[in-house]
């Protein structure tokens, strides 16, 4: 058996198959990379009253949960108890019906946390927006995920006035970070499980992780292979991440968000298996079939304090965020409106 080809011929048609395997190829990223109307760029306008004020209370929660309570998991116990008290306690206090989803591991008892807007006309198309609580052994969890779960605290205090003709679901999940990533003990995988064996018709899950580091120095952000050669190497926008069932969630929510926010932001919808696509609470939603994107600043691709003792408060970026949380609450509200 021979693999080096001989004649003219069987060079021309080695070549014309690796011609069609580059094309074939290229096209398959181009089809995950392509992402509706354009990134912004330009300089920021100042932060209106509201984005201030919405700046302020992202950091008071970030400090709180990173800071004053420190790294909470199930070997922090008592820190993972006074993460979930105080979700609990500032949902009630913005009026909404507290629900916990409860189970046990090795003999203790961990909830996700739920507030809920019910729809007025389609009560039954769930949207969820999301974040986990627990941080990383060894890290006080700022940006991971402390500013996940403020960005949900705080689209929950902007909404909790409205109304809208879908049902709009705040949900803080337990155990998403290791040993229980990715297993049936995740905290988010037991709550999709649940919503799948309950019927429940969820339209969209937005899982927020890790949303609040951003550089504007060139070289600062990197990808896995290969998506090195179609994004910015400048570590400055948000990303709207999902697999190739949830493109069309991918797509309609980054032109949202590009419609109304003037904030750098990029796209991408690839098989789940890629390295990082499905890192975070969407992936539990894929497992039940539900559309499901991932809103990140990229992790441990641009964050160098990524699951270490260094991820504290005052390395996240807060006016930034702040305007990322704004544009996202812009994409929930319409889609709660309009639908996907």
């Amino acid at each position: 058996m021979r693999f080096i080809p001989h004649g003219i011929n069987e060079w021309l048609f080695s070549f014309l198959r690796l011609v069609i395997y580059f094309s074939i190829a290229l096209c398959f990223i181009i089809y995950m990379v392509n992402m509706p109307n354009t990134t912004y760029s330009g300089p920021f306008k100042p932060l209106s009253e509201s984005e201030l004020l919405l700046k302020d209370y992202l950091k008071k929660h970030v400090y709180m949960l990173a800071e004053k309570i420190g790294e909470r998991n199930i070997r922090h116990y008592n820190e993972l108890n006074a993460s979930a008290d105080y979700i609990e306690t500032t949902l009630a206090g913005l009026g909404y019906n507290v629900s916990k989803q409860e189970y046990k591991i090795e003999n203790k008892t961990l909830k996700n946390i739920e507030a809920e807007l019910i729809g007025t006309s389609k009560p039954g198309e769930i949207i969820i927006v999301g974040a986990h609580y627990d941080s990383v052994t060894g890290s006080p969890g700022a940006n991971d995920n402390a500013s996940g779960v403020a960005a949900v605290l705080e689209i929950a205090r902007l909404l909790s006035k409205e109304k809208f003709p879908r049902t709009l679901r705040m949900v803080a999940f337990v155990n998403e970070e290791p040993p229980f990533f990715q297993t049936k003990e995740m905290g988010s995988r037991v709550y999709a499980s649940r919503s799948y064996k309950r019927k429940e018709q969820i339209v969209a899950m937005f899982s927020l992780e890790t949303i609040g580091y951003y550089s504007d120095e060139p070289g600062s952000q990197h990808y896995p292979f290969p998506f090195g050669s179609f994004y910015p190497d400048t570590g400055n926008f948000i990303g709207f991440v999902g697999n190739i069932s949830s493109r069309k969630l991918v797509h309609n929510s980054l032109a949202s968000f590009r419609r109304h926010t003037p904030f750098p932001s990029e796209g991408l919808a690839a098989p789940g298996w890629f390295i990082g696509i499905g890192w975070s609470d969407h992936w539990s939603f894929w497992k039940e079939g539900y559309p499901a994107v991932m809103i990140t600043d990229t992790a441990l691709f641009r964050y160098k304090q990524y699951h270490t003792i260094n991820d504290t408060p005052d390395k996240i970026e807060y006016k930034k965020m702040a305007r990322v949380v704004s544009g996202i609450t812009s994409v929930l509200k319409e889609i709660a409106i309009d639908g996907i």
